[in-house]
C-alpha cells in the first residue's frame, strides 16, 4: 500500500494536526528573536521600539481623522483608536520603568568586572568608573520617583537622627525632584559616554593602523574593522539622540515645547539601541564584534514620568 493510500488512523490525525508544527522549518532569525528577548536588555529595547512607535502613530491618528472630518468622509474629528493605543504606550512606559527595579544588579556586576578585567587604557577605566558611579545614583533616585507617583511610600521618611532617637526630622521625596536628579546623573552618563566612544576611536584607529601596516591583512580582518566601525556609529547615533532628551529632562522648564521631538529622539535611539544589541546577540559565525560598551542600563528614559 503506497504512502497516499494509508488509512487515517488515529496515530496518523494526531500527526496531521497536533504535529503539524513538523512541516515548519526551523528558523535562526526566530532562534536569535528568542534569544535576544529573552535578555532584560533586549526586552527592554523591544518594548522601546513598541512604545515611541505607538506615541508616533497616536498624533498621525488625530491629524488623518480631523482631516476626514473636514472632508466630510467621518461624522468625528478625532480618532476613535487612538486613545487605546495611548493608553497602550503609557502602560508599557510603567512596566518598563518597573522592570529597571533591578537595574542595579548589572551595574554592581559590571563595576564588580571592570575591577578584575580593566579597560585597555587609563582613561576609559576613570571614564567607566565614572559611569557606574553614575547609574549608582541614578537607579534609586528613579525607583524613589516612582515608588512615590504610584503612592507606594510616603512623601517624607525619618532622618538618621530621627531614628536614632536624636530629632524629629524627616527627609521630604519630593518626586520631581527626585526625578530631575535621576535624570541629571543619566546626563553624566551621556556626556562621559561621548568621551568614551572618543577613546574607542583613538583605540580602533590603532588597530587598523596596526593591521594595515602588517603583511596578513585578510578579508577576516577587514571585515571584523568594518564592524567595529559600525557598532562604534551605531553607539554614537543612540548616545547623540538621548544627549537632548537628558537635556530636556534635567531642567524643570525642559527644552521642548512639542512633545513629538521627545517621541522622535527617543524612537531614534530605540532603533539604533535595538540594533546594537540584535547584532551582539547574533551567533559568533555572524556576530558582529562591537566596540566595548560600558553599560546597556540606560538606554533611554521614559518621558511619561514628566507628565
Amino acid at each position: 500500500m503506497s504512502r497516499a493510500s494509508k488509512p487515517y488512523t488515529l496515530a496518523r490525525l494526531n500527526d496531521i494536526t497536533l504535529g503539524s508544527f513538523s512541516n515548519v522549518p526551523s528558523s535562526e532569525t526566530l532562534n536569535h528573536l528568542v534569544r535576544y528577548l529573552s535578555t532584560w536588555s533586549g526586552s527592554d529595547k523591544f518594548f522601546t521600539l513598541i512604545q515611541y512607535t505607538i506615541k508616533l502613530i497616536v498624533p498621525f491618528l488625530h491629524w488623518r481623522a480631523r482631516l476626514q472630518h473636514r472632508a466630510g468622509i467621518r461624522k468625528d474629528a478625532s480618532s476613535h483608536a487612538a486613545p487605546s493605543l495611548a493608553s497602550f504606550a503609557s502602560i508599557v512606559s510603567d512596566a518598563k520603568m518597573l522592570g529597571r527595579f533591578w537595574g542595579l544588579l548589572p551595574i554592581f556586576q559590571w563595576m564588580i568586572s571592570m575591577e578584575r578585567n580593566p579597560p585597555p587604557t587609563r582613561t576609559l577605566h576613570t571614564i567607566e568608573r565614572l559611569q557606574g558611579w553614575s547609574m549608582l545614583g541614578f537607579y534609586p533616585l528613579e525607583h524613589l520617583y516612582y515608588l512615590r507617583a504610584h503612592n507606594l511610600i510616603p512623601a517624607s521618611i525619618p532622618s538618621l537622627s530621627a531614628i536614632l532617637g536624636r530629632s524629629s526630622k524627616r527627609i521630604s521625596l519630593n518626586e520631581n525632584k527626585l526625578i530631575l536628579w535621576s535624570c541629571r546623573f543619566w546626563l553624566l552618563y551621556i556626556v562621559l559616554q561621548f568621551a568614551h566612544l572618543r577613546e574607542d576611536r583613538k583605540l580602533l584607529l590603532a588597530r587598523q593602523r596596526s593591521l594595515r601596516k602588517g603583511k596578513g591583512f585578510s578579508a577576516e580582518d577587514k571585515q571584523d574593522l568594518r564592524q567595529r566601525w559600525d557598532s562604534l556609529l551605531n553607539e554614537l547615533v543612540a548616545n547623540a539622540a538621548n544627549l537632548p532628551l537628558a537635556l530636556h529632562w534635567s531642567l524643570e522648564s525642559g527644552i521642548f515645547t512639542n512633545d513629538i521631538w521627545v517621541t522622535m529622539f527617543s524612537l531614534i535611539n530605540g532603533i539604533a539601541a535595538f540594533r546594537g544589541g540584535w547584532r551582539a546577540t547574533a551567533l559568533p559565525s555572524v556576530k558582529a564584534v562591537a566596540s566595548p560598551e560600558p553599560s546597556n542600563a540606560t538606554d533611554t528614559v521614559d518621558e511619561t514620568k514628566y507628565q
